[in-house]
């Protein structure tokens, strides 16, 4: 699970902010993010990353089309690092 994937890579660092899980593919749906044709010729969602502020602006993005690049722990705790100093 990314949560505690993080804490092991970064020093113990706690996620206490929410994380949003899209178990049925509606918000991947909606925002249009699945490849047409995956491994298996199944459809299956872009990797996708975005941090948002709780005005509801998107402060950064990452957005793949090819599934196996995902965006990097590092850059998405600069994106809240970022947030937490405004």
């Amino acid at each position: 699970m990314m949560v505690y994937r993080v804490a092991e890579e970064h020093d113990g660092y706690a996620i206490d902010y929410s994380l949003l899980t899209d178990l049925d593919g509606a918000i991947i749906n909606r925002y249009g993010l699945f490849n047409q044709i995956g491994p298996s010729d199944r459809a299956i969602p872009h990797p996708t990353a975005y941090v948002i502020d709780m005005e509801g602006r998107v402060h950064w993005k990452f957005t793949e089309v090819n599934y196996r690049i995902r965006p990097e722990n590092a850059d998405i705790l600069a994106a809240l690092a970022e947030i937490e100093s405004m």
